[in-house]
């Protein structure tokens, strides 16, 4: 498990709007809605990369997600511009992204949250316990 400064890109940056049909009752933002939004975030920066999920798929890695943190620090509401920020924190035994949902205008942190993905064999269904070769040719760097 290895956290330093991530190469720029490693990080991605993308702004949306809310939509009314991602609102509860309350007319701000259903938290389940926000899973969706990292997931718009995670593949612009699996796009960066160039290992999104056609790409993972076809070097013979299944890559799904094991663990996922929320903080809710302030709700979203109907027509306001996000900013959706993900950058990869971990790699060598499994991607772990950050996640930091802002208001595109002020700044201000609306969540923060965390995914885990780990590599499975799709041969073979097993889990790997490191990393695939492939990740670290994708991040630019030598396997270990």
């Amino acid at each position: 498990m290895r956290k330093s400064a991530s190469p720029s890109r490693w990080l991605a940056e993308v702004e949306m709007q809310v939509q009314f049909f991602d609102l509860d009752p309350m007319e701000i933002v259903w938290h389940g809605n926000y899973v969706k939004y990292l997931e718009v975030a995670r593949c612009a920066l699996l796009d960066r990369i160039g290992y999104n999920y056609v790409q993972m798929k076809q070097s013979g890695f299944a890559w799904p997600v094991i663990d996922l943190q929320l903080r809710y620090v302030a709700p979203a509401s109907f027509g306001q511009r996000l900013k959706l920020r993900a950058e990869i924190v971990e790699w060598e035994n499994c991607l772990k992204i950050a996640y930091l949902i802002s208001d595109a205008e002020s700044g201000k942190r609306l969540t923060r949250a965390s995914t885990t993905q780990v590599a499975v064999d799709i041969a073979n269904g097993e889990m790997c316990f490191a990393s695939p070769a492939i990740l670290f040719e994708k991040l630019g760097m030598a396997a270990p």
